[in-house]
């Protein structure tokens, strides 16, 4: 197993705390358990776009010190 396998584990569970933060602030309630099947393009769409945008201020955040 590479590094990179081990660390994808590592933040797999993070990641998926995160998804599901963020599909409830849209209103997508229980995302966890939805058929994304079901869901538009651009409802999935919002979810990954909007945790990049968290993620990406959290190591801001972190990158300046705050």
């Amino acid at each position: 197993m590479s590094l990179q396998d081990k660390m994808n584990m590592n933040a797999k569970p993070a990641l998926n705390s995160l998804k599901t933060e963020v599909a409830n602030e849209l209103g997508l309630s229980n995302y966890e358990q939805a058929d994304k099947g079901n869901l538009t393009a651009r409802q999935n769409g919002y979810v990954g776009g909007y945790m990049t945008k968290k993620l990406v201020e959290m190591a801001e955040r972190q990158l300046s010190g705050k």
